[in-house]
């Protein structure tokens, strides 16, 4: 019986799993601005291996009804002109949201840093009756995982990611490796490739290594290229953190 069902299982010809993923998010300001695609498109120089064919979440939240009508579908093509693919979007006025559909995005949920923010806001408005202020929401209780400990190096191409936890690694990260975490990140060696620490939204993850020598780094969805370091940091003993909403390098 037990060998029929596994052959069974081996015939079905699809499954369906839930996975995460990390996606970049493109706050989207001043969607009309003649210097926003002249100014993505230098960004995206600085790193071409990074964005290539990168998905991308478009976050309207800035926008409002003032806001200057604006064509999404055109908003689109463009990114995807710099190779950039964008999936979904979140919040935005009306019509905004109606173009983002209209142009195959899909509607996301807010990340874990924008919900704790509007509970601690009390924004949430009272189920049943929107007008009504919501009462302030306590931030969930945390889960905490085992630290996670990866003392081979890291190679070309690998990807190794620390969910809900930090990332230990005691050897070099290669060229080309990404490694992220939903925590910190410490490299006792060499850090090159990618790393992203606080990929879930944690504004306090850092980043440690014992060489800076990475293609990019982010915390928080924060990031910066390695055309971005300086002669202070390169090479160095370093942490990486935010203060202030930008993203700093101090020498350890």
């Amino acid at each position: 019986m037990n060998s029929a069902r596994q052959g069974a299982e081996r015939d079905v010809p699809f499954q369906l799993r839930g996975n995460s993923f990390t996606m970049m998010v493109l706050k989207v300001i001043d969607p009309a601005s003649p210097e926003f695609f002249p100014q993505l498109s230098v960004k995206v120089r600085q790193a071409p291996n990074f964005f290539r064919n990168a998905p991308v979440v478009l976050d309207f939240e800035e926008l409002t009804e003032e806001t200057p009508r604006f064509d999404v579908a055109a908003l689109v093509t463009n990114l995807r002109a710099l190779y950039l693919l964008p999936v979904g979007f979140q919040g935005g006025p009306r019509a905004v949201q109606e173009g983002a559909l209209a142009s195959g995005l899909t509607p996301m949920p807010a990340g874990r840093a924008a919900k704790m923010e509007a509970a601690a806001r009390g924004a949430e408005p009272q189920a049943g009756n929107p007008a009504a202020p919501a009462q302030p929401v306590a931030p969930p209780e945390p889960i905490y995982r085992a630290t996670l400990v990866v003392t081979e190096p890291v190679r070309s191409g690998q990807q190794i990611y620390a969910e809900k936890t930090d990332l230990v690694i005691t050897a070099p990260v290669s060229p080309g490796a990404e490694v992220v975490a939903d925590g910190h990140i410490h490299v006792y060696g060499a850090l090159r490739g990618r790393a992203l620490a606080g990929v879930s939204g944690d504004t306090n993850a850092r980043i440690f290594c014992h060489s800076l020598e990475a293609e990019v780094v982010s915390v928080a969805g924060l990031y910066r290229v390695a055309e971005d370091f300086g002669d202070d940091v390169l090479k160095k003993p370093v942490q990486i953190f935010l203060r202030d909403g930008y993203l700093r390098m101090e020498p350890l």
